[in-house]
C-alpha cells in the first residue's frame, strides 16, 4: 500500500547558531514542501493526539509486513544538510515494549546512513542521528552509553551505531521501518529536522566514569559512593564466605566427589567413560566436574584514559595515591576485535587496583624498580602483565588467598584460561593454562579474523612457534597434580562468518586464494594434483573449465561452489580442511606428549567449527572444548555429531551479562536484567549436566570489564561475578552457589541410576560387563595425544 501526504515544512532560513536546531516539518501540523510515503504503514488520524506528559503528537501505525516504512521526501528534490551535524525527530513509542526503528538516510548519490534504534517504551524523547558513520568504537569501547539520557533537562536518543556514507549536502529521503513486526506497532511522532553542533554527541560520551569506575548515570545496590563503603562490604564479605566454605560438601583434595564414582588413583588428571557418562578423573581417582572461572586475574582491569579524559569525571593527580595506578600500553593491531577502534594506546588507569587499595591499604613488597633489578627485567618486557607484585599498592597475597576463598565458597572448582598463575600455585583449586601459540608463520584469512587469521600448520615456522611455546607454558608445571590441562588455543576462525557453503568452506577457499609461496595453498595443490594427475582430470571432477593447471596456482583462484551435479568438488574441500586440522592438531599433540606427557591437551576452545576440525581436535585431544554463548550447550553446536565422536566436552566459555549495573554491553546473551542471570546460569547448568559428554563449564569472567573497555579491544561488558569495586554481586554469586552445589548433588543421583541400570545390564546380558567403562586412551588407539596418566 502506497500513500502519499503533502506537507510543508515550517523552515528556518539561516542557521541561528553553531547549536541551532532546523525544524523541516511537523506532523502535528503539515503544510506541502515534503511528501511522505507510507509503505503498509498508515496515519490513522488526522490529528495528533496528546500524550500522558501533555505532548501532541502524530500517530504512525506499521501493519504487519516483511519493511513497513514511512519515507520523507522534499518536495524540491533535495535538502542541504551540509551545515548540520544530526538529524532530529521529535518521538515516542506508542507500545508498552521496546521496538527497534530502522533509520535510513539517502542522498543523490546512491549513498545511504543506516542505524537500529532501540527505541524504549516511555515518555516521547528527541532521536538524534549523526550524519556521518558513528560507532562506539570510535570513542575506544564496544557498546555505547545507555539511550536515552537526560541533557540539559531534555531526554535524549542518539544514535551510537551509524553505518554506511552520505554527502549531506543532497540528502533525498529519510525513511523509518520496522523489520517483519508479527503485529501492528505504533509510535508517535512530532518535528523533524537538523541540529547543528557536535555539543550533544560530545556531552554523550563525557563523564561517564566516578572516581571508583562505576557509571555515573544509573544507580545499584553495589554503588559505592565512598571508601568506607568498601570496607564495610568486605568486612560482611569476609564474615559470609567462612560461613559457606565451612557448608562447603566433603571432597579430595582436588574438588573430586567422595561419594561418586570410584576410580583408579594416579598423579594426574585424566579422562574415563563409565555407565555411559564421561568424567574428569582427579589423582585421587574421584569424578570431578569442571566448574571453572576465567580469567581471575589483577591484569586485566585497566582502560585507555588518554585522549578521552573528559569520560572521566576523577582521575588522581600525579603525586597522589591512587596515582600509582596509571600505566602505559599498545593494544593497537590488525585484527578485527581492534577494526575501527580508537583510543587503543597511551596512557591507562585500573580503577580495581585502585578499589583494592582504598579497601585493603597497601603491602610491604619492593617498590616496582627494585622488583625489575631483581628480576632482570627490561624495556622490552610487555607493558600489561599479572606478575607477582603488580605495584606496591597491591597485597598481592591478600589478593590471591581473597579470591581462592571466593571461588571454593561458591562452588568452583577450578581456574579457568587466562588467570594469573599465583592461583594455581597456591595448590589450592585445579587450573588450566593456554599453548599461547604465536610467531612469524603463514597464515589463511577465512572473513572472521576476530584475533587473526588461521595459522598454517604446514609452514616450518609454525612447528617451531608451536614447539617454542609448548616448551615454555609447561616448563614449571611438568610434574604438579593440580594442572588439569592445556588449552591448544582459543577462538581461531576454522569457519567464516554466516551461514551456507562459503562460511563452511571459508578455509579452504581462502587457501586457494592465495599464492604458492603459502605452505597451505602447496599442500591443497599436492592433494589435487595426486588424485586428479592434470588439469583436465580437476575440470571433469568440478564441472569447470581449467585450461592449464598454472592457473591453479595463481593468486585469486576462485573454486567453485558445491554442486550435486559434481560432488567431488565439496569432498576435496572437506579432505582439504581434514588434512589442515589434521597437521595442526598432531603438531601441537606431539610437541605437548613430549614436553608434558602426564596432562590433558583440552582442544581448541572453539567458536566457530567446521566438522573436519571438530573430528581431528577429538583425534588428537583428549578434551573437545567449546566457548558456547547460547542459553542451553545443546543450542551452541550439534551433540549429535559430537556423541559420535564419543569424546569428552569442556564448555570453555558461558556468560549472562546485563545493562543494569554498569558496564554498557550486556554480553554474548545477554538477558533484560541482573536479577535474571542467576536464573540462566542454573538454566545452563541443569542442561549441561543433561549431556553425558560435557565434563564441565567454565563461566567468563571473574571481574566485570571496564565500563570504558579493556584494554586488548574495548568490551565493555558486566559479566562478571564481581564489580570493578571488588564487591560481588551478592544476588547472583548466591544464585550460582546455590546451582554448583545443587549440579553437584544431582551428578551423584545421576552416577548412582547409571551405575544401577548398568549392573541391571549386567546381570541380564552375562559377557556384556565392562564393556561400556573404557578408558580415554582405548576410545582412539591410534592418537598420539597425551592419556593424561
Amino acid at each position: 500500500m502506497l500513500r502519499s501526504l503533502l506537507a510543508a515544512a515550517c523552515v528556518l532560513p539561516l542557521w541561528a547558531s553553531a547549536a541551532s536546531q532546523q525544524t523541516l516539518f511537523n506532523f502535528v501540523s503539515p503544510t506541502d514542501a515534503v511528501r511522505v510515503e507510507l509503505q503498509h504503514a498508515l496515519l490513522p488520524s488526522l490529528t495528533g493526539e496528546d500524550t500522558a506528559e501533555g505532548e501532541i503528537l502524530r500517530r504512525i501505525t506499521f501493519n504487519p509486513s516483511q519493511q513497513p516504512s514511512l519515507r520523507l521526501i522534499p518536495q524540491g528534490g533535495q535538502w542541504d544538510w551540509s551545515q548540520a551535524q544530526l538529524m532530529s525527530l521529535r518521538i515516542q513509542n506508542a507500545m508498552d515494549w521496546a521496538i527497534t526503528l530502522l533509520v535510513r538516510i539517502e542522498s543523490a548519490d546512491g549513498k545511504s546512513l543506516t542505524s537500529r534504534v532501540a527505541l524504549p517504551a516511555g515518555p516521547a524523547q528527541n532521536l538524534l542521528v549523526p550524519l556521518q558513520a558513528s560507532s562506539p568504537l570510535a570513542h575506544g569501547m564496544r557498546a555505547a552509553p545507555p539511550m536515552p539520557w537526560h541533557h540539559k533537562g531534555k531526554r535524549i536518543l542518539l544514535a551510537t551505531d551509524v553505518e554506511g556514507e552520505l554527502d549531506p549536502a543532497r540528502v533525498t529521503a529519510v525513511s523509518l521501518a520496522l523489520e517483519n513486526p508479527k503485529a501492528a506497532q505504533s509510535i508517535l511522532i512530532g518535528r523533524f529536522g537538523v541540529l547543528a553542533g557536535e555539543e550533544v554527541e560530545q556531552a554523550a560520551y563525557a563523564g561517564l566514569v566516578d572516581g571508583y569506575g562505576q557509571y555515573t548515570r544509573l544507580r545499584w545496590p553495589e554503588k559505592v559512593s565512598k571508601d568506607e563503603e568498601l570496607r564495610t562490604a568486605a568486612a560482611r564479605e569476609a564474615a559470609q564466605l567462612q560461613k559457606w566454605l565451612q557448608e562447603r560438601p566433603k571432597t579430595d583434595a582436588y574438588g573430586g566427589l567422595l561419594d561418586g564414582p570410584k576410580f583408579e588413583a594416579g598423579n594426574f588428571f585424566r579422562t574415563e567413560k563409565r555407565d555411559g557418562r564421561w568424567y574428569l578423573v582427579t589423582p585421587d581417582g574421584h569424578a570431578f566436574y569442571s566448574l571453572g572461572v576465567n580469567t581471575v586475574s589483577l591484569g586485566h582491569s585497566a582502560t585507555y584514559v588518554e585522549g578521552r579524559e573528559a569520560m572521566f569525571t576523577s582521575l588522581p593527580k600525579e603525586g597522589e595515591p591512587l596515582a600509582a595506578f596509571y600505566g602505559q600500553s599498545d593494544s593497537r593491531s590488525d585484527g578485527g576485535a581492534n577494526r575501527g577502534r580508537a583510543f587503543a594506546s597511551g596512557r591507562w588507569y585500573d580503577f580495581y587496583r585502585a578499589n583494592l587499595y582504598r579497601t585493603y591499604g597497601k603491602t610491604d613488597c619492593a617498590p616496582p624498580a627494585a622488583q625489575a633489578a631483581a628480576s632482570g627485567a627490561t624495556t622490552e618486557s610487555p607493558a600489561v602483565t599479572a606478575p607477582s607484585c603488580l605495584s606496591p599498592d597491591v597485597d598481592l597475597p591478600r589478593w590471591t588467598g581473597h579470591a581462592l576463598d571466593r571461588l571454593q565458597a561458591w562452588g568452583f572448582n577450578t581456574l579457568g584460561n587466562w588467570s594469573d598463575a599465583e592461583l594455581g600455585q597456591a595448590a589450592r583449586v585445579p587450573y588450566t593454562i593456554p599453548l599461547s601459540i604465536s610467531g612469524d608463520y603463514a597464515t589463511i584469512s577465512t572473513g572472521l579474523d576476530w584475533w587473526g587469521g588461521m595459522p598454517d600448520p604446514f609452514d616450518p615456522r609454525f612447528a617451531m612457534a608451536a614447539e617454542r611455546a609448548i616448551a615454555i607454558a609447561t616448563r614449571d608445571h611438568r610434574d604438579d597434580p593440580w594442572l588439569l590441562g592445556y588449552f591448544a588455543d582459543n577462538e581461531l576462525p576454522w569457519a567464516g562468518p554466516g551461514e551456507g557453503p562459503r562460511a563452511r568452506y571459508a578455509l579452504a577457499y581462502g587457501t586457494l586464494r592465495l599464492s604458492t609461496d603459502v605452505p597451505a595453498k602447496r599442500a591443497f595443490l599436492k592433494l589435487l594434483r595426486d588424485k586428479y594427475r592434470n588439469h583436465e582430470g580437476l575440470s571433469r571432477a568440478w564441472g569447470i573449465e581449467l585450461p592449464a593447471w598454472e592457473l591453479l596456482e595463481d593468486p585469486g583462484f576462485e573454486a567453485p561452489l558445491p554442486n550435486p551435479a559434481y560432488p567431488a568438488i565439496e569432498q576435496d574441500l572437506q579432505d582439504f580442511q581434514r588434512l589442515f586440522a589434521d597437521a595442526y592438531f598432531k603438531t601441537i599433540a606431539d610437541s605437548l606428549k613430549w614436553h608434558a606427557p602426564n596432562h590433558l591437551l583440552l582442544g581448541g576452545r572453539f567458536a566457530s567449527a567446521t566438522p573436519e576440525a571438530v573430528a581431528s581436535c577429538a583425534r588428537y585431544c583428549d578434551v573437545l572444548s567449546f566457548n558456547l554463548y547460547t542459553r542451553e550447550p545443546q543450542h551452541g553446536y550439534d551433540f549429535a555429531a559430537l556423541r559420535a565422536l564419543d569424546k569428552p566436552v569442556l564448555v570453555s566459555e558461558f556468560h549472562f551479562g546485563s545493562r543494569d549495573r554498569g558496564p554498557f554491553w550486556g554480553g554474548l546473551q545477554e538477558v533484560y536484567k541482573e536479577e535474571e542471570r542467576g536464573q540462566a546460569y542454573a538454566h545452563y547448568l541443569q542442561k549441561a549436566l543433561e549431556e553425558p559428554l560435557i565434563v564441565g563449564v567454565h563461566w567468563f569472567q571473574y571481574l566485570d570489564q571496564p565500563v570504558t573497555g579493556r584494554l586488548l579491544d574495548g568490551e565493555n561488558g558486566h559479566l562478571g561475578l564481581v564489580g570493578i569495586t571488588d564487591r560481588p554481586w551478592q544476588g547472583f554469586v548466591a544464585a550460582v552457589r546455590k546451582a554448583n552445589l545443587e549440579l553437584g548433588r544431582q551428578l551423584l543421583t545421576d552416577a548412582g541410576r547409571r551405575a544401577a541400570a548398568a549392573q541391571q545390564a549386567e546381570a541380564t546380558q552375562p559377557g556384556a560387563a565392562g564393556q561400556a567403562d573404557r578408558p580415554d586412551r582405548l576410545a582412539h588407539p591410534e592418537s598420539p595425544g597425551p592419556a593424561g596418566q
